[in-house]
């Protein structure tokens, strides 16, 4: 009899269209990643200044501000999947005048960001709000952890190719990666079926204008989103933060390359990947509160090591260690914050929430990107990275004490 017989859950990534839109995923985030390590690098080696290179991030904050509420209305109003597809070949077309950038052309550059920044906006609430349909409840935490198994792939391959291929081929070749990524990430999710109409697609057009405010009034009536959105406000400062000052760090304190630059931002996501199957597993036994909290306190804690090492060595092979340390507890947190929020969001607003959060987040990590530039050079590198790391432990603590209240006491897991 096979009664009372547990059987092994399947793979979300043995689903065929699952399996796509995750291969589409990690194809466009290693050409993300080029251009990620490529742009700062350039404008930092023009300019020489912190300031400077936080401008590229600044451009590409701006227009999210303006229309990322805006953006997540139109998510909900139009299928998911063609709206991917879609954005995917305008990113890759978009990129294109980054061919002419040149010394004294940087607005080029600057441009290019903020499109690329708003196109990005578009498609992370689309292929969020799809994974839903993709995979059933029970499997959907597994799902956002092998998403973030993914997104680590791709940082783990695209960080040091982006440092190799700008050191070796310009500007130029990292842009005519990234673009080709595009094109294929496009074709993957061509391939992936048609899904039926959900409730996002009968949304009346007249509320248009009354649904840009729904994100927020939704976040604000559901306890779980208001937290999770303070948390994540926090969390984009310190990102901010660090977006401008790991160049500069790597480049100044540890006196590395370009080459090396990029190795030490993408091996972190070998520890994410790690991470990734670890929290696969551990997100069916435990709290989603506990995976966020700890999550960050541990992030936070080697975060402090690793900037406060230099004095006693900045041997490259110590922060590779560390870096790759801190892709674990990344990880835990990435996948149950955005577990939490398609789980307690309603169905036909996913993608309104997920831009309202994403609008709120770049704002905040607009506060972070600035308080970097302007300090690093009064208060030094190592402090106000030092600041950065305590945002994640206020973070961590947070969610331990706002996510037990918001969250009904069924998530965590029994006990005795």
């Amino acid at each position: 009899m096979t009664t009372g017989m547990r059987t092994r859950p399947i793979s979300p990534l043995r689903q065929r269209d699952f399996g796509l839109v995750w291969t589409s995923s990690l194809i466009s985030d290693t050409g993300d990643w080029l251009l990620m390590i490529a742009l700062p690098l350039y404008v930092f080696a023009i300019t020489g200044s912190a300031l400077g290179a936080s401008t590229v991030f600044l451009a590409e904050l701006l227009p999210v501000l303006l229309f990322g509420s805006a953006l997540g209305v139109i998510v909900d109003r139009f299928d998911h999947r063609r709206t991917m597809i879609v954005v995917n070949l305008v990113q890759g077309l978009a990129l294109l005048p980054l061919l002419l950038a040149s010394a004294d052309r940087l607005w080029v550059v600057y441009t290019v960001a903020a499109i690329e920044a708003v196109l990005a906006a578009a498609f992370n609430p689309a292929k969020q709000s799809l994974l839903p349909q993709l995979v059933s409840a029970d499997r959907l935490g597994t799902a956002n952890s092998l998403m973030a198994v993914s997104d680590n792939i791709a940082r783990l391959v695209g960080s040091p190719l982006g440092g190799l291929v700008f050191a070796t081929a310009g500007l130029s070749g990292v842009v005519i990666l990234d673009a080709a990524s595009y094109l294929v990430s496009a074709v993957l999710v061509l391939l992936s079926r048609r899904r039926p109409p959900g409730p996002a697609a009968d949304t009346p057009a007249a509320g248009f204008f009354r649904q840009l405010t729904d994100g927020w009034s939704t976040i604000r009536r559901t306890k779980p989103l208001a937290a999770i959105l303070a948390i994540e406000c926090v969390a984009a400062v310190a990102q901010g933060v660090f977006l401008v000052l790991f160049v500069v760090y790597v480049v100044s304190v540890l006196r590395a390359s370009d080459a090396e630059v990029g190795l030490l931002r993408g091996v972190q996501a070998i520890g994410g990947i790690l991470g990734g199957l670890l929290v696969g597993i551990l997100i069916r036994r435990l709290s989603t509160r506990v995976l966020v909290g700890y999550g960050f306190l541990l992030f936070g804690a080697l975060a402090l090591v690793t900037w406060n090492f230099s004095p006693i060595s900045t041997a490259s092979a110590f922060y590779v260690g560390f870096f790759i340390a801190m892709g674990i507890p990344g990880v835990a947190t990435m996948a149950g914050l955005i577990t939490i929020v398609q789980t307690a969001s309603p169905p036909n607003a996913i993608g309104r929430v997920i831009a309202t959060m994403q609008t709120a987040m770049q704002a905040a990590q607009g506060v972070g990107l600035l308080a970097a530039g302007l300090l690093a050079d009064r208060f030094g590198v190592v402090a106000v990275l030092d600041g950065q790391a305590a945002l994640y432990l206020v973070c961590g603590v947070l969610a331990l004490v706002l996510l037990r209240v918001a969250i009904p006491l069924r998530d965590d897991p029994p006990t005795g």
